[in-house]
């Protein structure tokens, strides 16, 4: 009853986990969930998905390669992003064909909008790019793949929270899992693995993330000894409501919104004349927390406005209809009359764990592969969205490269026979969660976390200094200590939800460490790592990914690092970008 085989196992029901699912009929999968799968964050993404298809105006791959690159201020692995927009075309249309429910044209093409960072013609101004379904695009998604991999019949086990990481002979060959209805430990081994578990933005107090993103795949990859790459790339997306974080579309700003500061202006055609409100998120941000500093925040507080009063009732109904409930339930504002509270919230990690544009985990900087363990989606990082990923960048990240996933382990599973279970397989498990249950400790986890939450708002945030993030690596090493004691209260098995966000506390904070480490040893300011005291962008030290490996001793990390991947075409060589 506790083990169970598969050909394929994937951790995560988000959309690059369902679009590898997609891709595997006849295959055994079996597809492990926190949430319940149509509750996966990819069903927060609101605005579309970027595909050069030219539905509303000429537009081209190669130009849609070329903001990735720009807009992720050239740490992007250019393969990787030819890849990516290249296969976007195909892959929004296999959606498509499988029935998501896409806007359209007048003429019944999918419908396109703008969206910040994508342009015409390399940079002469903004394109119409993102597909999209009003600003439900990712909950489409989701409901679209979901019923997909139903019909291929995916084995579903929701509510299963993974613990480890199981690899015997050099190769991944499992995971051990917590059952939290049960409260029972279960193995599961598969020939191939596949994280697909999101990102971390619960690290931060203010941010877009559901409670289920606490970077589950991260840590249990960089506790068996797996680098994360580029974790110091962390975005804040401009515009969270207010002191909630819950986010509000750039498809807001791409129908036409404006953001307004405390003396009327909208102060973006200041700071960015060409591309104004649609400029990339990193820029925006910092414009924003500039406001502040300046003090043209709303009535001298940290927040600014957008503005969508001028779009009309029938263009916001029928086009930004979940974003202006957010502002009406959770602030009482009505956008249609009044503007809306906004501040920078923390959103998504351009980091993760490192793969080839295959998804297959690579373990150094010569590009090892780990056979039969895979990443996609924000958990991975294939490096195509560098500094700062563009807006509609994610979901085309989870279609194409969860897509290519799914294929790859198709073959693989093809060629290869399990692996045995390593000895004792579910010896660490087991005593980490009996570890929990036993702890007289006296820690409250819930108090490390806003302790966690409160450091990283403060010193790990749009803004960095070197005294900060020293700050925040002496704070981080004083809650992991104190980790070592938490206590629960309750000790009962069924569905012992403090026993879980227990657990997730530690991922939380190995992502922290990782993240906080790679952030000061990167002395210049790149994207969305903007370094008060290092303020401009250094190629010729620091045009290389950063590789964290967690190392033996406690609060000790080793940082390596690998080339970025250019390609020979002067359009996309390293040019100057304004901040």
């Amino acid at each position: 009853m506790m083990y169970h085989k598969f050909d394929v196992v994937i951790v995560g029901s988000g959309g690059a986990g369902l679009m590898a699912a997609m891709q595997l009929p006849n295959a055994s999968v079996a597809v492990l969930t926190k949430v319940y799968p149509t509750r996966s964050h990819t069903g927060a993404a609101q605005g579309g998905v970027a595909a050069a298809l030219g539905n509303r105006e000429e537009d081209h791959w190669k130009w849609h390669m070329y903001d990735t690159v720009k807009g992720g201020d050239y740490l992007v692995d250019q393969p990787a992003a030819e890849i990516l927009t290249r296969d976007a075309i195909d892959a929004v249309y296999e959606l498509e064909h499988r029935g998501l429910p896409f806007n359209r044209t007048e003429d019944g093409l999918i419908d396109q909008r703008f969206f910040g960072g994508h342009t015409r013609n390399y940079g002469e101004g903004p394109v119409r790019r993102s597909c999209y379904a009003a600003d439900r695009t990712g909950h489409m998604i989701l409901q679209t793949m979901y019923q997909s991999s139903i019909k291929n019949e995916v084995r579903y086990f929701n509510e299963f929270l993974v613990l480890d990481l199981l690899i015997n002979e050099g190769q991944a060959c499992g995971v051990v899992a917590l059952e939290i209805k049960t409260g029972e430990i279960h193995t599961f081994h598969g020939k191939a693995i596949l994280f697909a578990t999101g990102g971390y933005g619960r690290a931060w107090r203010v941010t877009s993330n559901a409670f289920a993103c606490m970077g589950d795949g991260m840590s249990i990859a960089y506790r068996r000894g797996i680098p994360l790459q580029d974790m110091e790339m962390y975005q804040f997306h401009p515009t969270g409501i207010y002191k909630v974080g819950v986010l509000l579309s750039e498809a807001a700003r791409g129908e036409g919104g404006k953001l307004l500061n405390g003396k009327g202006e909208y102060f973006m055609e200041r700071y960015m004349p060409t591309l104004k409100d649609l400029a990339p998120r990193d820029i925006v941000s910092r414009c924003i927390v500039q406001e502040i500093k300046d003090g043209n925040g709303i009535d001298g507080k940290d927040y600014v406005y957008l503005d969508v009063r001028h779009l009309g009732a029938e263009k916001i109904a029928e086009k930004l209809p979940d974003i202006t409930d957010f502002a009406r339930n959770y602030l009482g504002v009505e956008p249609i009359t009044e503007p809306v509270p906004i501040q920078p919230t923390a959103h998504y990690a351009m980091g993760g764990i490192p793969t080839d544009i295959d998804a297959r985990v690579v373990l150094d900087s010569q590009w090892t592969p780990m056979p039969g363990f895979y990443a996609a989606g924000e958990v991975a990082c294939v490096s195509v969205h560098g500094a700062n990923r563009l807006g509609t960048n994610s979901l085309v990240d989870l279609i194409v490269f969860g897509r290519r996933a799914g294929k790859h382990m198709a073959k693989f599973i093809e060629e290869t026979s399990h692996v045995p279970l390593p000895a004792n397989h579910e010896e660490f498990s087991r005593e980490y969660v009996d570890r929990l249950y036993s702890s007289t400790g006296g820690e409250s986890a819930a108090h490390i976390r806003s302790e966690l939450q409160n450091e990283m708002i403060d010193n790990v945030f749009v803004e960095r200094t070197d005294e900060g993030l020293r700050h925040a690596l002496d704070k981080i090493a004083d809650l992991q200590e104190a980790y070592k004691k938490v206590q629960l209260q309750d000790k009962g098995k069924r569905f012992n939800t403090e026993m879980m966000e227990a657990i997730e506390l530690g991922f939380l904070l190995d992502c922290s460490e990782a993240t906080i480490h790679g952030a000061l040893a990167r002395t210049e300011s790149r994207g969305a790592h903007f370094r008060l005291d290092y303020q401009k962008r250094d190629d010729v030290n620091w045009l290389k990914h950063t590789l964290a490996y967690r190392g033996t001793k406690a609060h000790d990390v080793r940082l390596d690092y690998k080339d970025v991947i250019l390609i020979d075409d002067p359009i996309f060589k390293p040019k100057e970008r304004k901040y």
